[in-house]
């Protein structure tokens, strides 16, 4: 039995950073906010209990700077560092320098993030565990004839994914045996240039599919799942729109799904917050692992509606070596809930990136509305990070009612100033394929393409 944390360094920003500093203070946890100088004005540096300047705008100079992070939690006389999503959260060798100078790290263990962080290891794993992996290639692929003997088993099209890859990069279709001596020999360029590694795999790819992954939670010992969000709703690979439960499992695909999950955690002995994405064909109506993102997700807060668990307090707990006072069986789940990611992107000029003062802010309200955001009227949107300003996530007892209440909630969403992605998202939760849950990952780049040639562009 550990002893709950007493002080948390925050090394994140926006909305997550917030986000953490509110479970803190409900926990009774000292929180410090370890900022960039471009975000001296926001709202987390106003509501933290302390805050630290760690570097200048830039992240790689500051939020993605290890040294610069481990120098404000041991100044500060942190028990723990929270790495929030992006950043430095599934760096394998940051979470090995805090171990190094004793520093909690609010995640798995160095050693589980740099195996599942490779994503041949990671299907390796996965496979001892008996989860079903995509067809392809048993490990990282050298050099041409090695491909082309994949290729002859698998058949095409093919993907080529980068190992170090995530977050829709790193991949390459191959259409035909004509392309895939020269989109091997460039995709494995491409790795190496944004990955420091150019080793890549092979496996079938999957053309009407949905992306459904699992949350999961762990204190080492004790694993659970707090069910389904299906993510399919992207843009380039981008996730938009995500949901729970998926309108397209039933019981047994549902559970199966869950027991996969949980199974690689036990295999690689995962401990506190993550998430096992698996892809969904639609026509075999059956489900593959892909990779497994060891922290917690953007869209972490889905899951808690429908089970109305808090997955932050739970990461705080468990990094305070506090077992879960939780079985499975207490994990009710409850309704439908719907979160929109809020970009300051404009839809209409291929979503181009608009930073800008907010003018007016005005969130939605109501029953069974949460708006995860650090904006406020007068905040300046800094240039140099993710686009990302907020998340919109909506209740309702069935998911008719869920989306209802979306729409609803973006209607009364006023953001002026800059130009949003808010409204992009209201023309996909109108849309019939939307509606009836029936669309795969395409969904969105068909639905762009059709607004475009309607508009004549």
């Amino acid at each position: 039995m550990g002893e709950p944390l007493k002080s948390v360094l925050i090394a994140n920003r926006g909305e997550i950073a917030l986000r953490i500093i509110r479970a803190c203070k409900e926990l009774g946890i000292r929180s410090v906010l370890a900022y960039s100088e471009g975000d001296a004005d926001s709202l987390p540096v106003k509501l933290a209990d302390q805050a630290v300047c760690i570097g200048p705008a830039q992240a790689k100079s500051s939020y993605r700077d290890p040294r610069a992070v481990i120098s404000a939690a041991l100044a500060y006389k942190v028990d723990a560092i929270h790495p929030g999503y992006g950043f430095l959260s599934e760096n394998a060798d940051f979470a090995a320098l805090c171990e190094e100078e004793q520093i909690g790290f609010i995640g798995p263990a160095a050693e589980v993030i740099r195996r599942m962080g490779d994503k041949i290891e990671a299907k390796k794993i996965a496979r001892r565990a008996g989860v079903p992996t995509v067809p392809g290639s048993l490990g990282a692929i050298a050099e041409y004839s090695e491909a082309l003997a994949v290729a002859s088993e698998v058949g095409y099209p093919l993907l080529i994914k980068a190992a170090a890859g995530g977050g829709g990069r790193g991949m390459r279709v191959v259409e035909t045996a004509e392309s895939l001596e020269k989109d091997l020999a460039e995709i494995m360029s491409e790795a190496e240039v944004a990955f420091g590694d150019p080793s890549v795999y092979i496996e079938r790819y999957l053309t009407d599919i949905r992306h459904i992954e699992i949350q999961v939670i762990s204190d080492g010992t004790t694993v659970l799942h707090l069910g389904e969000r299906d993510c399919t709703a992207q843009r380039r690979n981008q996730k938009l729109i995500e949901e729970s439960p998926s309108p397209v499992l039933d019981a047994e695909l549902r559970q199966g799904l869950a027991d996969a999950a949980v199974a690689l955690c036990k295999e690689v002995g995962y401990k506190n917050a993550g998430t096992v994405e698996f892809v969904f064909d639609n026509i075999e109506r059956t489900y593959y692992f892909i990779e497994m993102n060891t922290r917690i997700q953007v869209e972490h807060p889905v899951s808690e509606m429908v089970s109305g668990i808090d997955l932050i307090k739970l990461q705080l707990q468990i990094a305070g070596g506090l077992p879960l006072e939780l079985s499975q069986d207490d994990i009710i789940f409850s309704g439908h809930a719907i979160e929109c990611r809020i970009n300051a992107e404009d839809p209409e000029n291929n979503f181009a990136p608009g930073p800008g003062k907010i003018t007016n802010f005005r969130a939605p309200g109501g029953f069974g509305i949460r708006m995860d955001t650090h904006i406020e009227t007068g905040y300046t949107i800094p240039p140099y990070y993710d686009s990302m300003i907020g998340k919109l996530i909506c209740w309702g007892k069935d998911r008719d009612e869920a989306i209802a209440r979306t729409l609803r909630a973006l209607d009364e969403l006023v953001i002026d100033g800059i130009t949003t992605t808010a409204p992009f998202h209201k023309k996909i939760l109108e849309t019939e394929k939307f509606v009836s849950g029936n669309f795969n990952t395409a969904f969105v780049a068909e639905l762009l393409s059709s607004t475009h040639a309607t508009a004549g562009i």
